[in-house]
């Protein structure tokens, strides 16, 4: 398991604990402890903590989007694992414009295989696919979803 998806995991449960306890307990410490008991010698600690930290600064929007790309699904719900992953994915393609689009997507759709239901993956594909297409559809485009320049220079002798 890479190091971020293992923060992306940790990043879920502890959103998943937060959400449980109607968000009594303070998120920061459930995922502090979750690195400590996990993932002690975790490289990607400080990106596990701007995405717990990034989906709960940005939940209103964050649940709106859910909300309007999955409207025969109330958001409370929606399982709590899928809810959170989907919080996840949201945050990733609405405000992490270091990971490519792509990239958000298929991590939460391998998290929602990993620990959601039989038809978790397709569900999470689907609301996060809509998300996508929509920002396409603004012409929301980020940095690191555009193409690559290759260096056109040729060789010489």
């Amino acid at each position: 398991m890479s190091n971020r998806h293992l923060a992306r995991a940790l990043a879920m449960q502890s959103l998943y604990e937060w959400d449980f306890f109607h968000g009594e307990k303070a998120v920061g410490e459930i995922l502090e402890r979750n690195l400590a008991e996990f993932a002690p010698k975790l490289d990607e600690k400080e990106f596990a903590k701007k995405m717990v930290d990034g989906c709960l600064e940005q939940q209103l929007i964050i649940d709106n989007a859910i909300t309007k790309f999955a409207p025969d699904w109330p958001l409370e719900k929606i399982t709590m694992v899928d809810r959170n992953v989907l919080r996840i994915g949201t945050y990733e393609l609405l405000f992490n414009f270091d990971i490519p689009s792509k990239v958000a997507i298929n991590e939460a759709i391998e998290l929602a295989k990993t620990y959601g239901g039989e038809s978790s993956g397709k569900f999470i594909n689907g609301v996060l696919g809509a998300i996508y297409r929509d920002q396409l559809a603004q012409g929301i485009v980020k940095e690191s979803d555009k193409p690559k320049e290759k260096n056109n220079q040729t060789a010489k002798s």
